[in-house]
């Protein structure tokens, strides 16, 4: 009995899109009879379609495989098997880091470099162009394209205000640049604040030292009539004087410093002449009052209130080596007629000139060399004991003190002939004082005799230690 064949048309297209259908029963089975197809009046044979299939599979499996690891040499043998020429199988951890896509779509590019899309700033370094308003936009204003924004700052408060500036100041003694300060004055937005500036900045240098309110006296002539105006400079001392009971319980030298001030400022010309004049009479509080009166009897030493660069008595770098000399000639003298040590002591700290303070040891010896009584000779020793204890004088400048003595004592011996046994007498009384140590007690010359060398040497005189 023969067995129809059945007839299948099928363009050469739709041959290479065929799908992946399961084998007939007879390829199962591997049966012998071979079967054929009819296609544009051909017969073709059954295997020939099964092998098609087969390439078709190939084909699209190579093209999945492709758009996913593109570029790792896939390729597909004579029977339809894919190969696979020089690739290593990649770790977890590196399909982690792949940045090509892993949804199966697309063209198995990588991705782009984050650069691109809506709501992103873009590459890096990227110049954007000045946005043009689009007139056509409803939120368009024509008032914007005359629109002026500017930085609006706030008026600082009391609080604010001496937070903020109390650095700015503090800064200021270490640098000494009032220029610096006016134009960080100038950025904030004192409103009513403007008159407590010299306030706040004499508040801080009465705490500080000589050198520090010199510095403030130069701040706050130079902040007037840029920053703060002559009206603020004297609504600042009005406020000074009444806050004098306060500032007393921090310094006990507030009155004669804040008349210090006042006479500085009349002296500068930022403040009027006839300022103190406004207070005879009205005055109750006791310290307002010695403020005044100081104030008023510097502008009598200084001839109408002239402006005196001692006035503070600021020493260290800014004052030269003469006048540090005079001004420790004169710290002696007042010792010698006071006797006071604390005194003496608080006047060298004021010079600000612990390298220097050599100096006062050299002119303390060569007093006591000059001096003809015992009492300078006490004094001058009591006043070293209590600085070497005070470690006020440290070692380093009391032995150079000395040895200046030591180097210019036969200068000195031709104008006071007994000044080597003093010398020798006042180096063991501090030694046994424990200002000096041994070795430096060692190093005290002694005096030389005169002695003839030889009858033919013309009378020269030889110089010979005992």
């Amino acid at each position: 009995m023969e067995v129809e064949k059945e007839h299948i048309y099928i363009t050469p297209t739709e041959l290479e899109n065929l799908s992946d259908a399961p084998f007939s029963g007879d390829e199962e089975n591997g049966g012998s009879e071979e079967q054929k197809t009819e296609i544009n009046g051909n017969w073709i044979p059954a295997t020939s379609i099964t092998e098609a299939k087969i390439n078709a599979k190939a084909k699209r499996r190579l093209r999945k495989n492709s758009s996913r690891d593109s570029g790792r040499g896939d390729s597909v043998s004579d029977n339809g098997e894919t190969l696979k020429i020089g690739v290593v199988p990649t770790s977890p951890k590196g399909k982690l880091l792949d940045r090509r896509s892993r949804s199966g779509k697309g063209r198995g590019l990588p991705k782009k470099g984050g650069a691109g899309g809506k709501g992103v700033w873009g590459t890096p370094g990227q110049v954007y162009d000045v946005e043009e308003v689009d007139i056509k936009d409803p939120n368009y204003d024509d008032d914007q394209e005359n629109c002026v924004y500017e930085t609006v700052v706030l008026p600082l408060d009391e609080r604010a205000f001496e937070k903020t500036l109390t650095p700015i100041i503090q800064e200021y003694f270490e640098h000494g640049d009032t220029n610096e300060v006016s134009e960080m004055l100038k950025n904030l937005n004192l409103g009513e604040m403007k008159y407590s500036v010299p306030v706040l900045a004499v508040s801080l240098a009465l705490e500080g030292k000589a050198s520090h309110r010199e510095m403030t006296s130069k701040l706050i002539s130079d902040l007037c009539g840029t920053v703060v105006s002559k009206t603020d400079v004297e609504k600042s001392f009005d406020r000074l004087l009444k806050e004098l009971p306060e500032l007393v319980l921090d310094s006990p030298r507030a009155p004669q410093l804040v008349g210090q001030f006042i006479a500085r400022a009349v002296g500068d010309g930022i403040l009027s002449s006839t300022y103190i004049d406004g207070y005879k009479g009205t005055v109750d509080c006791v310290q307002a009052r010695a403020a005044l009166d100081r104030a008023t009897v510097l502008l009598s030493v200084t001839k109408g209130g002239k402006r005196t660069d001692n006035m503070w008595r600021a020493g260290g770098g800014q004052q030269s080596v003469k006048h540090l000399v005079k001004e420790i000639d004169m710290l002696l003298k007042e010792y010698l007629l006071s006797g006071d040590v604390l005194e003496a002591e608080r006047c060298l700290q004021e010079l600000e000139v612990p390298h220097f303070h050599h100096e006062l040891v050299y002119e303390a010896v060569v007093m006591v060399l000059e001096s003809t009584g015992e009492k300078t000779f006490k004094m001058i020793l009591d006043l070293l004991k209590s600085l070497w204890r005070s470690s006020v004088i440290t070692m380093d400048q009391m032995k150079r003190g000395y040895e200046r003595v030591y180097c210019e004592i036969p200068d000195i011996n031709l104008d006071v002939p007994h000044s080597y046994s003093v010398l020798e007498r006042f180096v063991e009384e501090c030694f046994q004082a424990g200002i000096i140590s041994k070795p430096l007690r060692d190093l005290c010359p002694s005096r030389g005799r005169k002695r003839f060398v030889s009858e033919g040497d013309g009378g020269r005189l030889k110089l010979e230690s005992y």
